[in-house]
Parts: C-alpha cells; structure tokens; sequence
C-alpha cells in the first residue's frame, strides 16, 4: 500500500507496517519484513521509469533523503544519468581492513605486529562486519564487536578499537564512507574499566647467580639470548632484533678527565617502546655472549633458525624462552621480569642513584620540563654500574658494589 502524504521525521521513526510510505515527487520511505528501512527514488532517466536505492534510514535522514532525491531528479531533467554519482567503488569492511593493512605494513618493522594487526580484526569483527557493504555499519555495529570482549580481554579489545578507528578513518578519507568515524561515539557507550596492574614476575635478585650458572650450561642460541637480556637489562624485542651495525665505541670522560673507552650498543626508535633512540652500555660479559654470536648472520646478531614467508633470516620468537624455561625447570616467571630483578638489585644491593637505574632501563625520568633540562643519560656511570651487574649475575663479583651510591 502507497501512502500519498507527505512524511515527517515522526512518521519515519515510528512506521513498522511493511510497505512503501510516499514523500512527494518520487520519494519513499520502504519498511521492509523484517523492520529495515530504506529511501528509494523513481523518476525518468533518458525517457525510462528508473528506481534508484537512496541508503538506510539509520544513515540518511527525511532532509537528507529529500536532498538527494532532488540532486538526482535534478541530474535526470538535464540528460544525465543519476547513476554517475553512484559509480564510487563499494568495498566491505573486511577490503577495507586489508586495504589499511597493505598500506601501513611498509611502516612496521615489527613482523609480529604485522601479522597480529590483521589477524585481531580478522578475529573479533570479521564475523560481525567482514561482508557489510562499508557505508552500512554503524557505531551500534562497533559497540557489538566490541562489548563481549571490553572486560574480558580488555587489552585486545583496546587494541581493536583503535585498529578499527583506522580503518573508517582511511574510509572516510578515501571517499568510501561518508560518515563521522562510527568509532568515536563508543566513548560513553562502553563500561570504564580499570583492570588491575599486575607485575611481571621476576626472579629474586639472590637467585641470579645461580640461575645465569644453570644458563649457562645450555648451548642453544635462545640461551645467549636470554643471557644477553639479563646482562643488558634490556627488552626482549630490543635484544631479539639486535643487528651487527648496531654496535660502535665511544671515549668517554670522568670526573677526573680520565678517557674511557666503552663498548656501546645503540637500540633504534623503531625498536624502543618510548620511540626514542637508548644507548646500551656494554659489559665486557655482554660483550663476551654477543661474540658467540659470530658468523650465524650477517645481519642479526640473535637469528631464528627458521626463515621468513621470503626465505630471509628473522629474529627469534619471544616463545622460544618459554621452551627454555621448562628444560631448565623453572617456572612463575618471564623474561620481562628480568628488568625487575636488576632494578632491585641496582637498588637494594649496589644502592646505585635511582636516576642512573632508571636511565639503564631507558625510563623517563621528570616531567618533560626536567627532561629538556637534564639531557644527560649517565653513560659513563651506567658503565660502571653494568659491569657490577654482570659480575653479580655470573658470580665472579670482584668490585665493591656499595661505591657505586657515590657515581
């Protein structure tokens, strides 16, 4: 049944009859079985009657839908061809993700990042919005992607919504959706949440000496890996992707103008979680693990024994250390948790400065004010300090620790 009166923005909102509800000049309102609603135009294209698809409801509005309506009758009663403003490439989401994940892969050095960017989209909203024609998801489209798991994997879905966020803003950026960013109205529409902070568990730093021993009696290369991590303190990602070219030497000076070669290590940007560059002063035990190294590959100093998709060599997986952990016959702890055991150790035992533990760990110190300020990151007395590090770590401590509180 066709009604013949003019609609108001009541009558859209609240028609549920199945049917087509008339606007005036061709215009209709289409309530389908199921509750969908839509806008159709009919009109004369080139002397032929020609119906034309204007959007859903739950995008298009009465004003808006009559805007369009009057462009395309418009576009017909001068020879064209409505259709021309149609002809735009309709992607789904799922194209879309694969489109934003082809484009951002070039600036990820991370391979692991890589895979998972993709692969948590593929995982959590596929299901739900993989084959919906991009221009017809919404923000109660998001939310349902998103609410199942906004408390139960807090983290991932964290990660997903801003993933998503992407996505529509590379859409709405490349003329594919017309619509404000569906991500941006989650903010008041998701629980707050505040899950608990957990501590990585750590070894106690009195337990060292006797697990390095143990780790040292393994030969495989996630054992030099890990030892490195150790002596380092560094990040397992920062060591695991650790290239030859990275390494060099600097001369130094202390307080009494005495010149002081140190074996530096220098971690990237790309690499470091704060994005800036950390200078790694190298003990001569660090020095000792990364010379094993030698001649398994040009360019990285710890290879995976497996290759990449292109036959190249790659860097170990974090997993490898947890294979490790079980020959050994450890458990309740991670590697993360190593940069614990030092801190404790540098604070407890060495009574090492604060600022110069936390510079090892590569942690900002002070607000940005004190940071522009005090521009030093205490090379010279990390030095010193690693060197007491490592000489703890493999039991063979021979420096009086305690005068480290003074550097």
């Amino acid at each position: 049944m066709v009604q013949i009166a003019k609609l108001t923005a009541r009558k859209v909102e609240t028609a549920k009859k199945p049917g087509e509800y008339g606007d005036g000049d061709g215009l209709y309102l289409v309530v389908g079985e199921g509750g969908s609603k839509s806008w159709i135009l009919r009109t004369m294209v080139h002397r032929k009657r020609r119906k034309f698809g204007l959007g859903s409801v739950s995008h298009i509005g009465l004003a808006e839908a009559r805007d369009l309506a009057r462009e395309y009758r418009r576009i017909a009663r001068e020879g064209g061809n409505p259709d021309d403003l149609r002809r735009k490439e309709t992607l789904t989401f799922w194209e879309a993700a694969q489109r934003v994940h082809e484009s951002l892969k070039p600036t990820w050095r991370n391979e692991k990042h890589t895979e998972t960017w993709l692969a948590t989209v593929e995982k959590y909203a596929k299901p739900m919005l993989g084959d919906r024609v991009l221009d017809t998801i919404s923000t109660s489209d998001v939310l349902a992607v998103l609410s199942p798991i906004w408390t139960q994997k807090h983290e991932t879905a964290k990660r997903l919504r801003q993933r998503l966020s992407t996505i529509f803003d590379w859409a709405k950026g490349a003329g594919h959706y017309p619509y404000e960013n569906p991500v941006n109205g989650l903010k008041k529409a998701l629980p707050s949440y505040k899950p608990r902070k957990k501590n990585l568990a750590a070894l106690p730093w009195q337990e060292l000496p006797d697990f390095m021993a143990e780790l040292r009696k393994r030969k495989a290369v996630s054992a030099r890996t890990l030892e490195f991590i150790i002596l380092t303190a560094t990040r397992s990602w920062e060591t695991r992707g650790a290239e030859w070219g990275e390494f060099s030497e600097e001369n130094l000076f202390g307080r009494n103008r005495k010149s002081t070669t140190v074996p530096l290590w220098t971690v990237p940007p790309e690499r470091m979680k704060r994005g800036v560059e950390h200078r790694v002063p190298m003990s001569t035990a660090a020095l000792a693990v990364r010379e094993e190294m030698r001649g398994l590959d040009p360019v990285f100093v710890f290879p995976s024994p497996s290759r990449d998709k292109n036959g190249d060599t790659r860097p170990q997986s974090g997993e490898v250390f947890k294979r490790l952990y079980e020959r050994i016959g450890v458990s309740g702890i991670t590697t993360h948790g190593f940069r614990s055991t030092f801190k404790d150790w540098a604070s407890e035992y060495a009574h090492a400065q604060w600022e110069v533990s936390e510079a090892a760990l590569s942690h900002a110190v002070g607000d940005e004010t004190e940071r522009a300020y005090g521009r030093s990151d205490f090379l010279l007395r990390r030095y010193h300090l690693m060197e007491a590090w490592a000489d703890y770590a493999l039991g063979r401590e021979s420096r009086d620790v305690v005068k480290l509180a003074g550097w």
